[in-house]
């Protein structure tokens, strides 16, 4: 479940190299984790290229050609670079290859079934030039099957950034952990499936490199967060599962609202009520049932409202109207130190304001959790740290959330939950079916749900995103956001089923 950056990996290896393993056994336990992942995708009487590097990464390669030439296969091994200059255990690896070494050039490639790229590995620190370039767009533009070990060579393994030009794989052999890298886009594309390989590092050593992974990141699922998601008891009912608050736009503008609080609600929360201007409860009233309505035209409106202490989650942004009185209203609901999801024109109504936002925040101490996409993040956070030229998606999120002390959600195809005390975590549990109008209104109002029964915001907001993604994957193509809450029983009978509830 947990993240390893590319220096808590080098922590790994050296743990468990000080911990009497040598580094030759976890070479030759890694190249043999890619030879069978290799052998699986290779006819009886396969040819395979191998691709190495100068570095251990082209060390895997080369315990990988071996074993596949003992099982009768046809190998040709190309190397990037001299032979002699290989150092240490991929010297060592080289050395135990009897076969021919041609050198690796970005001309016609030979025939095969199979390119096994090994040229570098997840800690590659610069762009790919020269002949590293050449070969590895000779090899896309091959068209053939390529198996990537650790990482598609030119990904950067920290951040998913493609170095210059990058290795498209249809799987990716690692080991250990995953890193980020394979985890955020663009490298989680390149890696097609993603298949992790226990070398024998032992458990000493794993959690050395968890140890020196600080904040910690990790790869978004049940084991995150299900020891905090709500239970049932015989005890339970409506008032003990919470009560959601989703404020409306005004009439014509209601849809991302009712999306909402249809989410809320199937996701658990007890009781849902919907406040909006009273020209629009009837365009409401007309399409809800189980979910409540008030009148609620002004900041006062509102403040008086949350006298009610039942009232314990404010959902506020979709549909909400940009500007001065969506402003008062936040001010309001943070004041009244609920906890609150923000979202849509409840961003942007701060576009460039962030520390006025996170003042607002404080004020209250509300429980916050802002689940901006990448266009509203960029007009919130201008700016400040959060929008630095260079930073990766992990960063940035850890950024916003220490500058407004909220969970921030930071949306798209690896979508980053980041907490201000530095826990992150990168979902890529989901379905670019979900990529429709509304999808986004619904995820808040399941976050909102979560929260309101009792979840802490962090593990509420990982929940929220990965249940989301869960109702995507399950529904596939033909989906649009009126059909996610209705799919929460199935998903939520899944995690039952998997005893993870």
């Amino acid at each position: 479940m947990q993240v390893l950056t590319v220096a808590a990996m080098r922590r790994v290896d050296a743990a468990a190299i000080d911990g009497g393993i040598p580094g030759r056994r976890l070479m030759e336990a890694a190249g043999t984790a890619v030879a069978e992942r290799a052998a699986m995708r290779l006819p009886e009487d396969g040819r395979v290229l191998v691709l190495c590097g100068p570095g251990n990464n082209g060390g895997d390669g080369f315990v990988a050609a071996r074993l596949l030439a003992e099982r009768g296969y046809a190998v040709d091994l190309r190397l990037l670079g001299e032979r002699g200059a290989l150092t240490g255990d991929a010297a060592l690896a080289s050395e135990a290859w009897t076969g021919r070494v041609q050198a690796a050039v970005g001309d016609a490639l030979p025939p095969c079934d199979l390119v096994i790229d090994a040229l570098f590995g997840a800690g590659l620190s610069r762009d790919l030039d020269g002949a590293a370039r050449t070969l590895v767009e000779a090899v896309n533009a091959s068209g053939r099957s390529v198996l990537a070990v650790d990482v598609p060579s030119g990904v950067d393994g920290d951040t998913g950034a493609v170095r210059g030009v990058a290795i498209r794989a249809v799987e990716t052999v690692t080991f250990v952990a995953f890193k980020p890298g394979h985890l955020l886009q663009p490298g989680r594309g390149l890696c097609g499936h993603r298949h992790l390989a226990d070398i024998g590092a032992g458990q000493a050593a794993l959690e050395a490199g968890r140890t020196a992974a600080t904040p910690p990141l990790y790869r978004n699922g049940p084991e995150l967060w299900a020891p905090t998601f709500p239970r049932l008891t015989g005890e339970s009912h409506k008032y003990t599962r919470g009560h959601a608050l989703i404020l409306s736009g005004p009439a014509t503008k209601t849809g991302a609202a009712r999306l909402a609080a249809r989410g809320a609600l199937r996701v658990g929360a007890g009781l849902v009520t919907l406040a909006s201007p009273q020209a629009a409860l009837a365009e409401n009233a007309a399409q809800l049932t189980a979910i409540m309505l008030r009148p609620c035209e002004t900041a006062d409106d509102l403040d008086d409202m949350l006298t009610d202490e039942r009232l314990n989650v404010v959902l506020a942004g979709p549909g909400l109207g940009i500007g001065e009185p969506t402003r008062e209203r936040i001010a309001v609901a943070a004041a009244a130190g609920r906890g609150l999801v923000l979202d849509a024109d409840a961003l942007t109504s701060f576009a460039g304001q962030a520390p006025l936002l996170a003042a607002h925040l404080a004020d209250g101490d509300a429980q916050a959790i802002l689940t901006p996409h990448e266009g509203e993040f960029t007009r919130l956070f201008s700016g400040t740290e959060a929008t630095a030229e260079g930073s990766d998606k992990v960063a940035r999120t850890r950024a916003a959330a220490a500058l407004t002390g909220a969970v921030v959600v930071l949306k798209g195809s690896d979508t980053v939950i980041a907490s201000r005390d530095g826990r992150a975590a990168i979902n890529d549990h989901g379905s670019p079916y979900l990529g429709t109008a509304g999808s986004g209104d619904v995820l808040g109002g399941l976050i909102a749900g979560l929260l309101a029964q009792g979840m802490p915001p962090f593990e509420a907001a990982a929940a929220g995103v990965w249940l989301h993604g869960d109702a995507g994957l399950r529904h596939g193509p033909g989906l649009i956001a009126e059909d996610l809450p209705d799919l929460m029983p199935a998903v939520l009978g899944g995690l039952l089923d998997a005893a993870l509830m």
